[in-house]
């Protein structure tokens, strides 16, 4: 019986072409598929045989496919199950430009060496139509999703204000406040000299600060803020001399103070006048940066340094001296921002020269009114401002001779009342003083694109000083003027900080009852009213160890008895052996041996056991010594002559 031959030749991959093609008459028949399957090894010679191995061979885009079409070549290995589709897909994946040739004509689609399984078009049909409504889903569901992305960036949505905690400071205004960046600790000062830290790991629900202390004596704490590291602390006081405090509250650098007689302040080793502001580097933990009323700014380097290492001086109209009420760094720490008390702000590159400024507006602010803050945006391209005449405003560094915005009718008190951008800079904080028509006082949030109002929280029944929006926690915390701290937060978009302590239950202390023992001291006291000396605790201890009263010491274990029975006395080896084998009966060991002995002589001479009864047939009779006359007693012993020598 003769069996149709399939023939190996070049075959195209048209996926798009029907099952009743000229590919499948010729295999149906198996004589004619020789001549219809694009040319079979029957009418090749064999140059051109060698010369499409050649072919084959030296194009690596065929051999790649072959490779992904699990085909390594002819023969009965060659015929391998595969799926077509999951061939397809990685073809898309490995050659991107496999969509775009099949716009191509067929002629100039690439060849593929090797048998076409009969199913391959079926399978690619159905394959091209999954892929079709795949794109279909895909392309709604990016609908959905820039739908919810929308939804999402709602500012209104952003803020994180469901929630409220307030922790109490003290009685007076809070003037400081800072956050750790690792967001585990807080730290505020107040108008009362008074510093705080608070932990959220540690706290309960009652919001008690672990630590209370007065770093500065008797100044008002204007500025706190961590390092980059949140190892240290920097308190800029009411005083001229700035501090260093560790995580814990302990001093390890204080400023040294400037001589206030020299003209000249790059000359002196420090500030002269009561500080204004300071921050840290944003990336050196050990440099920071003080402003004061002095006119000057100062860069401090080191922990150990004795005096600063650079001098900034601000200058009004005219080359004037001017103060300087607040200064900051940016993101990157190339410009250096500082707003003075004549309404002016003005920046320092930090790569050159601090003699002349790199940005200087004058009449940002209203003159005479202190610029209370100057913050830099994440992005490092905006700039905002706050200032006592009841104004904020948002500059734009590439376009610095006029505002972006400004939003009036903010009143403010304090000279310490800040702003602060959003984590993604798309809202700016603030709050207010509270005014004498009002109930509460409001923290306002703006857009910083389209400078609309967002949303207004009231916060306190007093004045707003600080705003802190923590970007790691996603929470805002709120000094206020009658001593608390609000912290605003979300439950599904706020982690840890307050959201640890609102679930532990406050526990209350057992109360410990002391009393106070006053010792009378008297030397020449008679014995038996002297008293004793007082004594070490350690040595008060090791007494009532000894004393078993004292020390509670339990009953000790019973070492001797029988049968259940404590004996009286005797714990030695031959009362054991007299009790247990010597004699049937108990003895007491603490009665006298002799009558012990007597009460057994009756027994003993009626029934005779041990010795009698070996005597009784040579000695019936027991014979014992007796006591001589009186008469024959010998007279008084003769004493001793030498005649006896």
């Amino acid at each position: 019986m003769q069996r149709g031959k399939i023939s190996f030749g070049k075959i195209q991959l048209n996926i798009n072409q029907p099952p009743d093609g000229p590919n499948a008459d010729a295999n149906e028949d198996g004589k004619e598929s020789g001549s219809s399957g694009g040319g079979g090894f029957k009418k090749m010679d064999k140059q051109q045989m060698i010369r499409q191995i050649e072919d084959v061979a030296e194009d690596l885009e065929s051999q790649h496919l072959k490779e992904v079409m699990g085909i390594s070549g002819f023969g009965r290995k060659a015929a391998q199950v595969f799926d077509i589709n999951e061939q397809i897909a990685k073809a898309k994946i490995t050659r991107p430009g496999v969509e775009k040739k099949r716009e191509v004509p067929e002629q100039e689609e690439e060849d593929v060496i090797g048998p076409l399984p009969p199913a391959a078009v079926e399978d690619s049909k159905q394959g091209c139509k999954d892929e079709a409504t795949n794109k279909v889903e895909d392309s709604d569901d990016d609908c959905s999703s820039d739908e919810d992305s929308d939804d999402e960036q709602s500012l209104s949505k952003r803020i994180p204000y469901t929630h409220e905690v307030q922790m109490q400071h003290g009685s007076r205004a809070v003037l400081a406040l800072a956050g750790d960046p690792s967001g585990a600790r807080l730290v505020s000062g107040s108008i009362d000299y008074d510093m705080c830290f608070w932990d959220f790991v540690g706290m309960d629900s009652s919001m008690r600060s672990f630590r209370q202390l007065q770093p500065c004596e008797n100044h008002p704490i204007r500025s706190l803020q961590y390092s980059v590291t949140g190892e240290m602390i920097l308190v800029i006081s009411g005083n001229a001399q700035a501090k260093v405090l560790d995580r814990d509250g302990f001093e390890k650098l204080e400023c040294c103070k400037g001589d206030q007689y020299i003209s000249d302040m790059s000359r002196t080793k420090g500030h002269v006048a009561q500080l204004t502001s300071g921050c840290w580097h944003p990336f050196n933990r050990e440099q920071f940066l003080t402003a004061a009323l002095d006119g000057t700014l100062r860069i401090w380097q080191g922990l150990k340094a004795k005096e600063q290492c650079q001098v900034i001086k601000t200058r009004a109209i005219g080359g004037l001296r001017t103060n300087a009420s607040s200064c900051n760094f940016n993101r990157d720490a190339t410009l250096i921002a500082a707003g003075c008390v004549d309404g002016s702000i003005q920046t320092w590159d930090t790569r050159k020269m601090f003699v002349n400024t790199t940005h200087c507006v004058r009449g940002a602010h209203q003159k005479g009114a202190e610029i209370t803050s100057i913050v830099f945006s994440y992005m490092g391209q905006q700039l905002a401002t706050r200032s006592n005449d009841e104004t904020m405003k948002l500059w734009d560094l590439r376009k610095f001779k006029q505002p972006l915005n400004t939003w009036n009718n903010l009143y403010s008190r304090y000279d310490t009342t800040d702003c602060c951008f959003s984590p993604d800079d798309r809202l700016l904080v603030t709050g207010e003083s509270l005014p004498k028509d009002q109930a509460e006082a409001n923290l306002y949030f703006y857009s910083t694109k389209s400078f609309q109002e967002v949303q207004r929280i009231p916060v306190s029944n007093s004045h707003v000083v600080k705003t802190l929006w923590h970007p790691k926690l996603n929470q805002l915390f709120v000094s206020c003027g009658n001593g608390t701290i609000k912290c605003l937060y979300d439950e599904k978009r706020s982690i840890r900080g307050a959201t640890l302590c609102v679930v532990k239950t406050h526990r209350k202390r057992q109360q410990m009852e002391m009393v106070g023992i006053s010792q009378i001291i008297t030397p020449h006291a008679l014995p038996l009213f002297r008293q004793e000396k007082s004594r070490s605790s350690r040595k008060k201890m090791e007494k009532a160890r000894m004393d078993p009263v004292k020390s509670k010491r339990p009953d000790l274990p019973i070492t001797s008895g029988q049968g259940g029975r404590v004996a009286s006395s005797g714990g030695t080896l031959s009362s054991y052996v007299i009790r247990n084998l010597g004699l049937s009966k108990r003895v007491d060991d603490d009665q006298d041996p002799r009558e012990a002995i007597l009460k057994y002589a009756k027994d003993a001479a009626e029934n005779p056991y041990w010795i009698a009864p070996a005597y009784k047939v040579t000695q019936p009779k027991a014979i014992f010594s007796e006591k001589l006359p009186t008469d024959t007693e010998p007279s008084t012993k003769k004493p001793r002559t030498e005649a006896d020598n």
